[in-house]
């Protein structure tokens, strides 16, 4: 997964209602509501259906450390999808997205302007026509750099050209060296 990613699941993530279940028993019974039987959760898994069984009767009370990790992340990706999904479609219809950011910013300007790219440390609300392209992208497979061009560009229309009224000679800009990425939503 790129940067663009990883930040675009923190953000659904953090878009839980309700904590999911902490418990192995209470995970393992939420995996089998999903799956529909333990032997479906145990594929899943990687181990086998009467692991899943004991797991799911608290007979065993702890997982081995990367079956225990194996849990979570599957729990965590099948919780609340409806809630997710709710939330990027009010992103990508009224609200706009929110991306802070510390990286490089390099663009193209006109000549006699200075065009040396510099670390800066941004929180850019941007439009909700760039949430959708974004969720577009990710959801067609989009790189991770072309993900990048799409907040490169909502910067550029809303921080450096201010929505149209200033720096309108600047064509490109580009986001290298991302120190780190968050996206909310």
């Amino acid at each position: 997964m790129g940067e663009i990613e990883d930040a675009i699941e923190r953000a659904d993530r953090e878009a839980f209602t309700k904590d999911p279940p902490k418990t192995l028993k209470g995970q393992i019974g939420f995996l089998i509501k999903q799956f529909g039987s333990a032997k479906a959760v145990a594929q899943e898994l990687g181990v086998t259906a009467d692991s899943v069984n004991r797991y799911r009767r608290g007979a065993r009370k702890h997982a081995r450390a990367d079956v225990a990790a194996k849990i979570d992340d599957t729990v965590k990706a099948r919780w609340q999808p409806l809630v997710r999904k709710r939330r990027q479609k009010q992103a990508a219809a009224l609200g706009g997205i929110t991306v802070e950011t510390r990286a490089r910013f390099g663009y193209s300007a006109a000549v006699g302007t200075t065009d040396d790219g510099r670390f800066r440390r941004l929180t850019v609300h941007l439009p909700a026509t760039y949430a959708q392209r974004l969720f577009d992208a990710r959801d067609s497979g989009a790189s991770d750099q072309q993900m990048r061009g799409i907040i490169a560009e909502g910067f550029k229309e809303v921080y450096f050209q201010d929505g149209g009224g200033r720096a309108m000679g600047l064509s490109d800009v580009e986001i290298n060296d991302i120190d780190y990425l968050d996206l909310d939503y």
